[in-house]
């Protein structure tokens, strides 16, 4: 394939077990990459777990176990997670790999010969929770404790020996590339966010610990560990076999097409990152697109706040399609969200058991009555069946731009809104009243079967499973999907049989 695709979610923190937020980004990426696979793309697709750092260090101690240990016990949580969310991804990485520190190593060594690394003395403000620094202007004092403003996590005044990055020589660079590249940070206010921190100063970043001994350690000084973010950071070419740069994979798929992160996190793939790329003479990733949060109530969900929303358990509950298709379409993509059990089962209910499940459901009845399992031959299209089907011609394009603008909020209110058209559509038509009119009553139910097939194709990438089971119909395998084929408004064979299904939703009772 000539079109290649690569996306990522941030690699997660195996402190603790997986939850909504990791969900969240990890269906989004997936959403993103099954609408490219569909549409002839090569996609490499990563995600995947970072398990060095001092939090990662004392859950294990707390756990009576070793660093090692302790990760590969919680990283396979987080791994089962992509099964159980059904993701497509082609990459899990985990920062304790050979392969891995062999290009966080690399990098580091290409840092120190540009002269963008020197060894110092830090002091100031660590969250051990976040694994970041803080300036004296982002601590507040809460219960006694001092605190990040940015995320209300509790700091540590640190003074040690330690490496630095020469970030502030690159504030600059860094200012024009964001000029340079309107979309390389999205949506907009995280740009700007980013800019005002950029403009108002950077200052050189610590990028070792002596005081840790769990991480991948500085070349040629084994008293220092690399900075997690550092570490972490590099997953996203050491999954493309990082540094040699002349193999398939990296030559294929970098620089990244979209690192798809929590806005909690920007300031480390906005700033950082490239920062080091321009340093190290990488090509920098595409974009960067920082959305919001999944809340618990008000709250952004916490161990430490007990408000931690289990995906498994509502997985098991109400089942994954429809979880799926909740965050997709409840959630304001790139704005905070949050998930209730009257939301999602309104949801189920309304657009999922409603308006696509039983749209199946009664044109697949109507036509057996009527066609006995069979696509209806003779068919004559008028301008209200035209009207319907060209919709989808003619948004093809559009729908690929929104797309590429990471804009999902336009891609699932077109599907919301062309189910309810193929409802109306079927109602107003009223085909049982058109039986002595043979090639009407075929046209609109050829019309009918034809939308059930595009936005079945176009659901394909949100309700992976449901969309598969609905285009049974037609025969139609997951490997023949063909986002072109959405063009095509005679795609279905004259005469050919079709199959009954099964109820793809049931509705939930309401107590």
């Amino acid at each position: 394939m000539s079109k290649k695709f690569y996306i990522t979610t941030p690699i997660f923190y195996p402190s603790a077990k997986p939850h909504m937020g990791h969900a969240y980004t990890s269906i989004v990426a997936d959403v993103f990459a099954r609408i490219k696979m569909i549409d002839g793309y090569d996609v490499h697709f990563l995600t995947g777990t970072d398990e060095h750092g001092l939090k990662i260090q004392r859950a294990a101690e707390k756990a009576n176990m070793n660093p090692l240990e302790f990760c590969d016990k919680i990283s396979k949580t987080f791994k089962d997670l992509t099964k159980k969310l059904n993701l497509k991804n082609t990459d899990f990485i985990r920062t304790t790999e050979k392969r891995h520190f062999k290009s966080v190593q690399y990098l580091w060594d290409l840092l120190e010969k540009s002269g963008d690394i020197y060894l110092s003395k830090y002091s100031g403000w660590y969250s051990v929770s976040d694994e970041a620094f803080y300036n004296n202007d982002e601590i507040t004092s809460k219960d006694g404790d001092n605190v990040s403003i940015v995320s209300g996590s509790k700091v540590e005044w640190v003074e040690e020996e330690s490496y630095f990055f020469k970030l502030s020589k690159w504030q600059n660079k860094l200012l024009d590339h964001y000029k340079e590249n309107p979309d390389f940070i999205l949506p907009k206010s995280r740009k700007n966010e980013v800019i005002s921190f950029v403009e108002s100063g950077l200052k050189d970043l610590s990028i070792s610990r002596k005081s840790i001994s769990w991480g991948i350690k500085v070349p040629n000084n084994d008293k220092h560990v690399i900075y997690v973010w550092l570490d972490a950071l590099t997953n996203y070419l050491s999954s493309l076999k990082y540094p040699d740069t002349k193999n398939k994979l990296y030559k294929d798929f970098w620089p990244a097409d979209l690192h798809l992160i929590g806005k909690d996190i920007l300031r480390f793939h906005a700033i950082y990152w490239p920062a080091f790329l321009l340093a190290a003479k990488i090509p920098l990733p595409k974009k960067i697109y920082g959305h919001g949060w999944i809340l618990s109530g008000d709250e952004k969900m916490s161990k430490s706040k007990g408000n931690i929303l289990d995906p498994l358990e509502i997985i098991d509950n109400y089942g994954l399609d429809p979880l799926r298709y909740y965050l997709i379409k409840e959630v304001s993509f790139g704005s905070d969200g949050n998930i209730s059990k009257d939301k999602l089962e309104n949801c189920i209910n309304s657009d999922l058991a409603n308006n696509f499940g039983n749209l199946c459901q009664r044109v697949v009845s109507f036509n057996e009555k009527n066609f006995s399992l069979s696509i209806p031959k003779k068919i004559k299209f008028q301008n209200d069946d035209l009207k319907i089907l060209n919709k989808f011609s003619e948004n093809l394009d559009k729908i690929r731009t929104e797309i590429d603008k990471q804009n999902l909020n336009f891609y699932i209110q077109f599907i919301v809104n062309s189910l309810f058209d193929a409802n109306k559509y079927f109602n107003d038509q009223e085909p049982w009243s058109k039986k002595d009119d043979e090639v009407r009553l075929n046209t609109i139910v050829y019309t009918s079967l034809e939308i059930i097939r595009k936005v079945s194709i176009m659901l394909y990438p949100i309700i992976p499973e449901s969309s598969i089971k609905a285009l049974k119909i037609f025969d139609i395998k997951q490997n023949e999907l063909d986002f072109s084929s959405l063009k095509d408004h005679t795609y279905l064979k004259e005469g050919k049989k079709i199959n009954k299904i099964d109820i793809l939703f049931k509705k939930i009772l309401k107590k």
